[in-house]
Parts: C-alpha cells; structure tokens; sequence
C-alpha cells in the first residue's frame, strides 16, 4: 500500500470518528428515559435522600418514603442516612436537614417508633386535652399529629453517671432522651457549650445504639455544660473522669445523661 493511501484510509477513519462523535453527542445524544433512582450519581443520590427526608419531616407518611426508597440496594439504608446527617451537621448545613435525615433513620430502623413530622423544636401544644399516647403510633395519610413525645412538656434530667469503658475510642458525652412512657424519641437536639467553642448534635444519629442514643466526644480537662433545646434547664460542671482498667492504668471515662419528659 502506498503512503499516500494509508493517509488517506487513517484520514477517512478519524474523520468518520469525529463525524461519529459529534452525531452521537451533538445532534442525537443518549437519552434516559424509564431508569430508577438507584442510578443515580452519589452526590444526586444524597438529594434523593434528604428530599425523601425532608418530604417524611413534614407529611409522617412512612409507607411513601419506603416506597421512594426501595430501588435502592443499601444493605443498611437507615445507617446511609445516620451518616450523611451526621456529615451534613459537620458541614453546618441547616440543621433541619439532620432532623430530617436522623427521623426518617430511626423510623427505618423501627417502625413501632415513628415521630411525628408536626414535631418541631417547639412543640405545640394540642388545643384538646388528650390522655398519654400510646408508645407505638401508626401514621394514616389523614393524620396530622403522631408524637411519641409530649407536647409542649420540657425534657428533665432524670439521671446521670459516669461510665468507665475502655473500649470507647475517647470519652464520650451519652445522651438518651425518652418520651413520658419511657420511649425513645429521635431527633433531640442537644447543644453543647464550653470554654471557646460551642456544637450540636442529634439523638437518633446511631440506631445501632439506640432510637433514642446520641453523643459528642469530649476533651479531658475540659468542663462543657448540656442543653437540649426542648429540655427544661441546662446541665453545668460536665467533664470526663478518671478510670482504672485492670492492669492500673487510668483513662479518661464518659459521662451518661438520661432525659425523659414527665407524666402529664
């Protein structure tokens, strides 16, 4: 074959490709149609998610929310969830997108323990007087209010200890918050203060631990004060202690909080 034929055929084949190329992406390009939410990219797939959250917050429809969710193949959706609220908290998005995702968490993990979308920061008190909820609370679409907490009843601090565990990574400020009936109740929002810094975070966050659980990691040495934003006081002088383990050598212990709100 001569030169002149080969660059000849090499010419004809790059221009059939960028002929080809601009066909396919310029005048006819890939259109999808029919697909599922589970193809979506990651970053698009967190959308879906705290939409689907955010839609929970305000309406309670459980059975809604899994059916938008159940094209995804999570082998643990309600920890998908757990994580991108807690990451969503460290990038200090607005913290109803945390209540949201940390809700439809723990409503995933138990059903039988499903808040209400009509409970906020404040709650409302109902214009009727009711008597104590039940523990378990079944949404319909027709229902407006499904709390597991009591409206309008501040949280009080019914117990503290110190805890001990070796096996903690670091010491942990525990928080468990219960409704009147002693059921857990997830997305409280605790704030935390101390001497140049203050943070938040949710219970609800780790449903392995519990619907009612949450946590923040503190600094030995340092003395923080507690408050929950629908509880009825704070809670001062909280800092971690000393423990033993069983070859003598100390370490930094936790410190546990239980909330519950009282008997109406």
């Amino acid at each position: 074959m001569k030169r002149s034929d080969l660059l000849s055929l090499l010419g004809g084949l790059l221009l059939g490709l960028a002929a080809g190329v601009f066909y396919s992406w310029g005048i006819n390009p890939l259109a999808y149609s029919e697909t599922t939410p589970d193809s979506l990219r990651e970053r698009y797939r967190q959308d879906y998610y705290l939409l689907t959250a955010l839609s929970y917050l305000k309406n309670g429809d459980l059975d809604r929310a899994e059916e938008r969710l159940e094209s995804f193949q999570s082998e643990n959706l309600p920890a998908d969830l757990s994580r991108q609220a807690q990451t969503s908290l460290a990038d200090d998005r607005p913290v109803i997108e945390a209540r949201a995702l940390a809700q439809l968490a723990a409503a995933l993990s138990d059903p039988q323990s499903i808040v209400s979308a009509a409970v906020t920061a404040t709650p409302t008190p109902s214009p009727e007087p009711t008597e104590p909820l039940p523990p378990t609370v079944t949404p319909s679409p027709a229902a407006t209010r499904a709390p597991t907490s009591t409206p309008g009843a501040p949280y009080e601090l019914i117990a503290q200890r110190d805890i001990c565990d070796p096996e903690l990574p670091a010491p942990l400020l525990q928080l468990y918050v219960r409704d009147a009936n002693g059921d857990p109740i997830p997305g409280v929002e605790a704030l935390v203060f101390w001497d140049g810094g203050t943070d938040h975070f949710f219970t609800g966050l780790k449903p392995e631990l519990g619907l009612d659980y949450g946590d923040f990691a503190m600094t030995p040495g340092v003395l923080y004060q507690l408050e929950l934003v629908d509880g009825q006081y704070p809670i001062t002088g909280l800092s971690s202690g000393t423990c033993m383990d069983d070859t003598g050598q100390s370490y930094s212990g936790s410190v546990e909080l239980l909330f519950q709100q009282p008997t109406p």
